[in-house]
């Protein structure tokens, strides 16, 4: 199978309120050589205020958001086009899971196609980051590492590769991130095997849950407190909303915890360190075998033998898990009944607002067949408030000329609203992005950068058109 290696620069952190300016991909085969690539750069979307150390990072010039050709939904357009043809394949990003992946499925539902196109019709999702730094726990030697100021390994893809031989001059460009995280795997195919073709059996969540269900115990690992840290876990049960396999930690007898009265159990699984751990399924998690357990001090002591029996402890003992089921069923109703409460925006519901019905899908699809001047009476056929409010959005961003006037100026104020306001938004707004180009200016001018300063310049400038072409809706 192949693999598509490919990364995004953004206007900002949020992938919900930002956008993709620019996109960078590799096709290649499971040898690694090149088949084919593909980049792309866009224009800003009209009512996108994009965050000043964004821009700063990736280099990108106010110029380029205005004068680059292609727009931000005809990049889309191609971006899908080339990952249908790519297709079947394996996704792969540095970080992606968490940060790419999340930027295309939301720019895919706010243009009205395919949300899924990574993780269906044969294609699977991986993200190298999570290799990566499953590699370094389990084999330490295959990786440099810089090293922070707190001890901790730093796995910035900036930082780690040119570290380990990988030419990365052009960081934070879409093709040079991609060729680096290419490089980083390559690196771990190699010194690393093992991991690697763990990595490819969990690539979907289908897969995970088959290992998951079918071994007794096996070995995953998880990231905070900046490091990455192994547990040995048996299966317990998948939850009963979130449907992640929850898996018991072997480090704790399960014999203490079978008998307990379901308030005490629940207590029990607030604690922390956590007995049962959620495996999540559709982020490419590492499972490894467990004789791996013995690199590691705690699980070292227990011995393999106790551990195989405790696992087993825990697959006969089923009202052990239909126990923790009903638990996590009533802490995740008591979540969702709290998260009901919250104002959502139609930007914010691509996993909270359901599935379009099948007239709306009929009418997504003609709408993307149609010329602009059709696409207004399409929208309307759009019966899913969200759809038909991303519908007008795409024409007042590609064709305000072909719009009524009223409806031009109803969107053209709703966007106006929200950029101009002085309050803490969950979107950006040109206020924030003033007071953060402030913050900027005062750390290059203390540190003389004059070339960073002089770009500080232009973004103000840029802003302030931005907010001219707004402030009088």
């Amino acid at each position: 199978m192949n693999y598509v290696f490919y990364d995004f620069e953004t206007t900002g952190r949020s992938s919900t309120w930002d956008q993709i300016i620019q996109v960078g991909a590799v096709l290649v085969n499971d040898t690694f050589d090149i088949l084919d690539r593909f980049e792309a750069r866009c224009s800003l979307k009209p009512g996108t205020v994009p965050e000043p150390g964004a821009l700063l990072v990736n280099k990108t010039t106010p110029d380029m958001l205005k004068k680059t050709n292609l727009s931000h939904f005809g990049m889309v357009q191609l971006i899908k086009e080339t990952f249908e043809k790519w297709s079947p394949a394996m996704f792969i990003g540095y970080n992606s899971l968490s940060f790419d992946e999340e930027f295309l499925r939301k720019t895919f539902f706010k243009s009205l196609t395919d949300v899924y196109l990574t993780n269906t019709n044969g294609n699977k999702r991986g993200d190298v980051l999570g290799l990566v730094r499953s590699a370094h726990l389990y084999y330490p030697e295959c990786l440099k590492t810089p090293i922070s100021e707190k001890g901790n390994a730093v796995f910035k893809l900036d930082q780690i590769a040119s570290m380990n031989g990988i030419s990365h001059d052009n960081a934070h460009d879409a093709m040079g991130d991609v060729l680096a995280t290419l490089g980083m795997a390559k690196i771990i195919a190699d010194k690393a095997p093992s991991v690697w073709k763990a990595s490819l059996m969990t690539m979907s969540k289908q897969d995970v849950g088959n290992i998951v269900q079918s071994e007794k115990l096996f070995c995953i690992n998880e990231y905070f407190y900046g490091k990455a840290r192994p547990f040995v876990v048996s299966f317990v049960c998948n939850h009963p909303v979130y449907n992640w396999p929850q898996c018991f930690d072997l480090k704790n007898d399960p014999e203490d915890y079978f008998n307990m009265d379901m308030s005490v159990l629940k207590e029990a699984l607030k604690k922390s360190p956590k007995i049962v751990r959620s495996v999540k399924d559709n982020k490419h998690p590492i499972i490894m075998n467990p004789n791996y357990a013995v690199n590691f001090d705690t699980y070292k002591q227990i011995g393999i033998t106790k551990l195989n029996e405790r696992a087993e402890k825990i697959k006969n003992n089923t009202d052990f898990g239909k126990k923790v089921s009903a638990i996590l069923q009533e802490e995740a109703q008591e979540k969702q009944d709290l998260d009901s409460q919250l104002d959502v925006q139609a930007e914010e519901s691509i996993y909270s607002g359901g599935f379009p019905d099948d007239k709306t899908k009929m009418a997504l699809k003609e709408f993307q067949k149609a010329e602009w001047k059709d696409r207004l009476v399409i929208a309307d056929k759009m019966k899913d408030e969200r759809y038909n409010y991303f519908a007008k959005r795409l024409m007042y961003e590609e064709a305000p000329d072909l719009m009524p006037k009223d409806l031009y100026n109803e969107i053209h104020r709703g966007i106006a609203k929200r950029i101009l306001s002085t309050n803490d938004e969950k979107w950006n707004t040109i206020p924030k992005a003033y007071n953060e180009l402030d913050s900027l200016r005062a750390k290059y001018e203390e540190d003389g950068d004059n070339d960073r300063l002089a770009i500080t310049n232009d973004i103000n400038n840029f802003l302030e058109e931005i907010e001219k072409k707004y402030q009088d809706a």
